[in-house]
């Protein structure tokens, strides 16, 4: 889907707005607002700060720095951040909307970099890109764990399987969205967002972009989303399972029963070699019960893919209703 078709207001200058999730970013949120103000004036942006329940100073430094500030009363997780964000981004009429981490990690004067494409009319979603320099070469940040590089590399991999497109990075925290996009997604993890962003744009037609950025690890920090890579892997790979069990209920329930299948019919071909050869069941009685609940359990599991498919539709349709809903809503801004 082309941004050409969007909603964005030709008639009056391009609001953007940025987006920075924070949870305790008091050493460096008030640095990466004014880098943001400065690098950025062309635009006229303004800054909206999440601030996800901190226990420092972020939120009174971000307000002084002259961002819009809004809060959560706990901390619920990086997703629920971008979703308040985004939905406050539609009320305020943003056209175009920037989400960027609040640890200094990237540079803002690459925004206007990040947000061509969509200025454009070439993307609706872009996503900065770690691993690829600007010839498309493979590259590893300085400071960047090994396990965290492997990791993000086979989080790309399954997003790249699960979308049919290929990506090198869908973890990154630095991205630009239309207002196509705005309207269009529909998120449900509250752990984390950006792998679900791809699979749920990517399903919906969205033309999708990455643009390489620069990043900065800290040493001897540590990060706030992925304190315990297992931990991490667990969570995000379950909501990734979920969105792709929404998306494609019958591909993913025909796989979950391809293997109980496989072994069940082997088991059921083993205890039939065995009868016909001595005429009895014993001593392998167990194989064949066992065979015959596995291949049960695969019957059962792609019946539920079959009905799970024809509740796409119901799915589809509703989410279509949401979209025109929000664009109604959010259609007197425009306008303003």
């Amino acid at each position: 889907m082309s941004t050409k078709n969007n909603s964005l207001n030709t008639e009056s200058p391009m609001k953007l707005l940025v987006l920075i999730p924070a949870y305790n970013e008091e050493d460096s949120i008030s640095q990466v607002i004014e880098n943001i103000m400065v690098t950025c004036k062309d635009f006229s942006p303004t800054v909206l700060v999440i601030d996800d329940g901190s226990t420092d100073n972020t939120r009174m430094l971000a307000a002084e720095a002259g961002a819009i500030v809004k809060s959560h009363t706990d901390n619920r997780g990086v997703g629920s951040a971008f979703t308040t964000g985004l939905n406050e981004a539609l009320e305020m009429g943003a056209d175009v909307l920037v989400n960027i981490d609040a640890d200094g990690q990237f540079s803002p004067d690459q925004i206007p970099l990040m947000i061509a494409p969509i200025l454009n009319g070439e993307a609706d979603f872009v996503s900065g890109n770690r691993f690829e320099n600007e010839l498309g070469e493979i590259r590893k940040p300085e400071n960047m764990s090994a396990i965290k590089y492997w990791g993000n590399q086979r989080m790309s991999r399954l997003i790249s399987i699960l979308t049919g497109k290929k990506y090198t990075d869908v973890s990154c925290g630095f991205r630009a969205y239309s207002k196509e996009a705005m309207l269009r997604l529909n998120l449900t993890g509250k752990f984390t967002y950006t792998q679900e962003t791809f699979l749920d744009l990517a399903n919906k037609g969205l033309t999708i972009q990455s643009v390489p950025v620069d990043v900065k690890y800290f040493p001897d920090r540590k990060s706030r989303v992925a304190k315990r890579i297992g931990h991490y892997a667990y969570r995000t790979i379950n909501i990734i399972l979920r969105a792709y069990r929404d998306y494609r209920p019958l591909r993913f329930f025909v796989t979950l029963g391809s293997l109980p299948l496989i072994i069940g019919l082997a088991c059921s071909i083993f205890i039939l070699i065995h009868y016909i050869q001595y005429g009895t069941f014993t001593p392998y009685k167990v194989i064949g019960l066992i065979g015959v609940y596995l291949v049960s359990l695969a019957i059962i599991l792609w019946i539920i893919g079959v009905l799970a498919d024809m509740f796409v539709r119901l799915r589809l349709n509703q989410e279509q209703i949401l979209y025109y809903q929000k664009r109604e809503k959010y259609s007197h801004l425009e306008k303003e």
